[in-house]
């Protein structure tokens, strides 16, 4: 079974963003994570980062012909307009589960909607790294 794990613009900074919001872990701590976490669940891991809007849909898009189970993303910044990434998951027939290391809806107003949620299976948010591990989790459950 695999799992596509996307990570959005500017997740690649993280360990240098605010602290305060995001926390001392780096991307690649949290994929390490991930990692070990999908080896003791017996789960492949396919994990992608774009700053790139079509990059990202290019690589959900793959998810239709590919033997893809499931998807974990967090769509950073295009969560809160991006209708393009909205759309390339809704024509998904897996599911697809939207995760954010803060608590979107206790920051700016802004960041209090999110375009793809609503074609998401569910979303994670406020856990810090814990919930993309809260995501994978449930997936299994899926």
């Amino acid at each position: 079974m695999k799992i596509l794990v996307v990570h959005g613009p500017n997740l690649n900074l993280l360990g240098k963003r605010d602290k305060s919001i995001y926390g001392n872990d780096t991307l690649e701590d949290i994929n390490n994570m991930l990692h070990i976490r999908a080896k003791e669940l017996k789960v492949e891991l396919d994990i992608f980062q774009s700053n790139c809007e079509g990059d990202i849909i290019d690589k959900l898009q793959q998810a239709i012909i590919g033997d893809v189970y499931g998807v974990i993303i967090n769509p950073g910044a295009y969560t809160h307009y991006s209708i393009a990434i909205r759309d390339a998951i809704e024509v998904l027939d897996i599911p697809v589960i939207e995760v954010h290391l803060s608590n979107i809806f206790k920051r700016e107003d802004f960041r209090k909607q999110s375009v793809t949620a609503p074609v998401c299976t569910g979303q994670i948010t406020g856990f810090g790294v814990n919930s993309y591990l809260l995501a994978l989790e449930a997936l299994m459950m899926n």
